[in-house]
C-alpha cells in the first residue's frame, strides 16, 4: 500500500501532514499492514528530521505561485509549474501510489494535476474555513475532502465532504505543565503569556509585544517565539526596553520552540497570543484561552475568517493586524488575565471547538480508499 502526500512550505501545511502519517502507522501496526509507504513531494522537505522519523519518501517536485497581482515572478513560476507537472507525472507512474492526500497550496498543484491524470483517488483536506484555489479546484474531481471549519463545506460538493478539524502530533497536542518553569526558566507563581507569531514569525507582533514589555513584566512573565529571522532584533530592542525594568528576567525570547519546549510553554502559559492559521487547532486542544491576531487582510484572506469562526465560539478575543496597537492589546490582555470565571468559559469552549481524532479520522479514510483501490488494480 503506496500513500503519497502533496503540499506543504509552511508548518501550517506540513504538520498536519505528519499528523496523519503518524496515525497510518500506528493503523498500520494495529492492522498489520507490512507493506505501508509512504511518500512526500513537494519543493522542499521543510522538517527533514520529521520524515525520517516517519519513515516518509521525500522528493523533490518545483512549482511556481500563481499570485493575484502583477509580477514578473508569475512569468516565471508559470515555467516552474510546468516543470513540477513534467516531474510529478513521471514520479507518479513509478511510485504509482494507490492514494494521494493533497494538503491544499500552490505546491501540491502538480501532484494533484498528475494524480487525476493516472486516475488515482486523491483526497484533500482543508485547514481554512475559506478554501484555497488549488483545495476548490481539487475538490471537483477529489474522492474524499475533508474540512477544518464547517464554513468550509460551501466551496465543495456536499456528498464528498466531511468535518475533521484539523490534524495534530500527538506530541504536541498535549502540553505538558510538569518541569516547564525548570526547562524554559520561569518563575513560580506568575502568570505566564505565550506569543506565538507562526513558524516564521510575525514582525508586528514583536515589535508591539517589545514596546509593551515594560507593563507586561511587571504583571506576567512571556514566553516569545520571534521567528528565527527576527531574534536578534527583538533581544536587541527588548534590552533597551527593559533596561531599568525590574522585573527584565520575565521575559523569555526563542527563535523557535521545538517540540518539547512548545508542550513546556503549552502547560505553562494561561493565555496564548497567536497569529490565526493552524496554531488555532493546537490552541483549542491546549484548552487555553487566547487573543488571536490575523495576518492582514492584504496578505491572506484566510486567517481572519479563521479567527473570527473561532472567536465566535467563545475561546477566543480577536485583534486585527492593522488595530494592534500596545494601548488595544495590553488591557485586553489584562482583561482575561484578571477574571478567572472568563478565563475558564474560554477555556471550556476551547475544549468544545477541538477534534482530537482528526488525523485518525482522515488516516482511516485514506486506508479504506486505499484498500480499495488495491483491489481494482
Amino acid at each position: 500500500m503506496k500513500i503519497l502526500f502533496a503540499g506543504g512550505g509552511t508548518g501550517g501545511h506540513f504538520y498536519p501532514i505528519i499528523a496523519i502519517a503518524e496515525e497510518l502507522l500506528h493503523i498500520a501496526d494495529e492492522e498489520k499492514l507490512v507493506d505501508l509507504e509512504l511518500y512526500y513531494l513537494a519543493p522542499t522537505p521543510y522538517d527533514v528530521d520529521s520524515l525520517f522519523k516517519h519513515n516518509i519518501i521525500y522528493k523533490r517536485i518545483p512549482a511556481g505561485k500563481l499570485r493575484n497581482y502583477f509580477s514578473l515572478l508569475n512569468f516565471f513560476d508559470f515555467f516552474r509549474t510546468g516543470i513540477g507537472i513534467i516531474k510529478a507525472v513521471i514520479d507518479i507512474y513509478f511510485i504509482f501510489p494507490d492514494v494521494i492526500v493533497g494538503k491544499g497550496g500552490y505546491t501540491s498543484f502538480p501532484v494533484l494535476l498528475a494524480g487525476r491524470l493516472f486516475r488515482i483517488p486523491i483526497i484533500i483536506h482543508e485547514s481554512d474555513s475559506v478554501a484555497g484555489k488549488v483545495n476548490r479546484w481539487a475538490g471537483k474531481f477529489a474522492t474524499r475532502i475533508a474540512i477544518s471549519y464547517p464554513e468550509a463545506a460551501q466551496y465543495f460538493p456536499e456528498d464528498k465532504v466531511a468535518l475533521t478539524g484539523n490534524p495534530i502530533r500527538k506530541e504536541i497536542a498535549s502540553p505538558a505543565p510538569s518541569g516547564a518553569h525548570e526547562y524554559l526558566g520561569l518563575e513560580e507563581g506568575v502568570q505566564t503569556l505565550l506569543i506565538l507569531g507562526g513558524s516564521q514569525g510575525a514582525q508586528h507582533i514583536n515589535e508591539v509585544i517589545v514596546d509593551s514589555l515594560p507593563r507586561l513584566v511587571s504583571s506576567y512573565q512571556i514566553i516569545h517565539q520571534t521567528g528565527l529571522s527576527h531574534i536578534d532584533e527583538v533581544k536587541q530592542l527588548a534590552s533597551v526596553t527593559l533596561k531599568d525594568t525590574f522585573a527584565k528576567g520575565r521575559y523569555h525570547p526563542f527563535e523557535y520552540l521545538n517540540t518539547t519546549a512548545m508542550r513546556m510553554a503549552a502547560g505553562a502559559a494561561d493565555l496564548v497570543i497567536s497569529r490565526a492559521g493552524s496554531a488555532i487547532f493546537e490552541i483549542a486542544a491546549w484548552e487555553k484561552p487566547s487573543i488571536l491576531i490575523p495576518i492582514s487582510e492584504k496578505v491572506a484572506h484566510d486567517q481572519r475568517e479563521n479567527a473570527f469562526t473561532y472567536a465566535r465560539s467563545g475561546a477566543a478575543v480577536v485583534i486585527e493586524d492593522n488595530n494592534l496597537t500596545k494601548n488595544i492589546l495590553v488591557p485586553e490582555i489584562e482583561k482575561i488575565m484578571s477574571d478567572s470565571v472568563l478565563q475558564e468559559k474560554m477555556k471550556k469552549s476551547a475544549r468544545e471547538f477541538a477534534r482530537h481524532d482528526a488525523a485518525r479520522t482522515i488516516a482511516r479514510e485514506i486506508i479504506q480508499i486505499a484498500l480499495s483501490h488495491e483491489k481494482t488494480n
